[in-house]
């Protein structure tokens, strides 16, 4: 469960993780520039900005934005129709839960709800992954090794072992970190679900076929079928055993 604070129009949702210091200020940008705090930023559909928010920790502020023709008008704005139905308490939520599981997502900080004339617009602070680099990001530049992607497939196994369905999972959405452990990231419109072979394996399809858009899009990309085959033996293989 999480936290609530009500703070005027403002919600600040806490997780089992968020730390004692986190307020609302965490949560704009020009705090973080004020305090000298931004370490980088990535633009883009998927922006974020990357701060240090202790000597030793960085963390990953995103703002929710709209996708598609309404996102150009709307942009950052959706409908309110209770605290728990937006979309930032519902990814919170379930990354807390995810996390309480011991499955390698980012670690929940916080979120912070904003509601005005029946409008909300959103933002989520997570750890940032150490050293990560994406799948997608690997692929372009060398053949990825046997051992990344039994990595890769055993952790998609462990997810959906668990029930955690992903809504876009692609391989921009599977890191590394430093030590080449391999985590899920960008839990939007994600589920706990009873674990069944239709949604996993259509989970399974979804990240194949971003894999053969970016290669189809990229000067070299080093995913060959055997590659791909790999991983899916793989995957099969850890679906099979039981989950640790």
């Amino acid at each position: 469960m999480l936290k609530i604070e009500k703070h005027h129009t403002h919600y600040l949702l806490r997780t089992s993780h968020t730390p004692e210091t986190l307020s609302l200020d965490w949560f704009n940008l020009i705090y973080w520039q004020q305090h000298n705090a931004v370490v980088t930023s990535k633009q883009g559909r998927a922006a974020a900005w990357f701060v240090r928010y202790t000597p030793h920790n960085i963390a990953v502020l995103k703002h929710y934005w709209r996708g598609g023709l309404i996102g150009k008008v709307l942009k950052d704005q959706y409908l309110y129709t209770g605290l728990k139905r937006t979309r930032v308490y519902q990814e919170l939520d379930l990354l807390n839960q995810l996390a309480n599981l011991g499955l390698p997502v980012p670690t929940p900080l916080g979120a912070r709800v904003s509601v005005s004339a029946g409008i909300y617009r959103a933002d989520i602070l997570t750890d940032a992954v150490a050293g990560a680099q994406s799948l997608c990001e690997r692929l372009q530049s060398a053949p990825l090794p046997v051992r990344d992607w039994q990595q890769v497939a055993s952790t998609l196994a462990r997810f959906h072992q668990a029930g955690a369905y992903h809504d876009d999972l692609n391989c921009n959405n599977i890191l590394f970190d430093k030590s080449g452990e391999v985590y899920l990231i960008d839990f939007d419109k994600g589920a706990l679900r009873t674990p069944e072979t239709a949604w996993q394996q259509a989970n399974i399809d979804r990240l194949a076929r971003s894999l053969k858009k970016e290669a189809s899009r990229s000067a070299q990309f080093f995913c060959s079928e055997s590659d791909w085959q790999t991983c899916l033996d793989a995957y099969q293989d850890a679906m099979t055993k039981k989950p640790v």
